[in-house]
């Protein structure tokens, strides 16, 4: 029986998905909205091109965790899904810290505080999915 956490955490990863599929949609049909809301250090480097591929990317980081809650004992698609929220919380660090295309407003702030709280909550789940690892083998034996 899968345990309360990794049904939030299921809950979690779907509600993060769609909100993320939304983006990919404003990020197609105004390449402004990423100049304004993420990247406001250097808002001239923003243009249509870079505005559909952080859209991709979006799209198919929304489409792995989507993935991951319906299947969340798969544990490779867990560790990938896992790596998405890292690549985030790294990309968007960088570009705060590093390259100075994105002040800390909350525009960015969002999406940090979002991929901190998933990988602190699917570091816990990784221990929810070694307990029901080891109950489903004593059920078996």
């Amino acid at each position: 029986m899968m345990s309360r956490f990794l049904n939030v955490l299921r809950s979690w990863l779907v509600m993060v998905s769609i909100i993320a599929m939304g983006n990919t949609l404003q990020s197609f049909r105004d390449h402004s909205f990423l100049s304004e809301k993420l990247y406001t250090g250097k808002p001239s480097l923003v243009n249509g091109l870079q505005a559909r591929t952080f859209g991709i990317w979006t799209l198919l980081s929304s489409v792995i965790r989507c993935s991951c809650a319906i299947d969340i004992r798969n544990k490779t698609l867990y560790h990938i899904t896992l790596l998405t929220f890292l690549l985030a919380l790294g990309h968007f660090l960088s570009e705060v810290f590093v390259y100075g295309t994105a002040a800390p407003t909350i525009g960015v702030l969002a999406p940090l505080m979002v991929a901190s709280f998933s990988i602190l909550g699917m570091l816990i789940g990784l221990q929810y999915l070694d307990m029901d690892a080891v109950s489903q083998n004593k059920k078996k034996n």
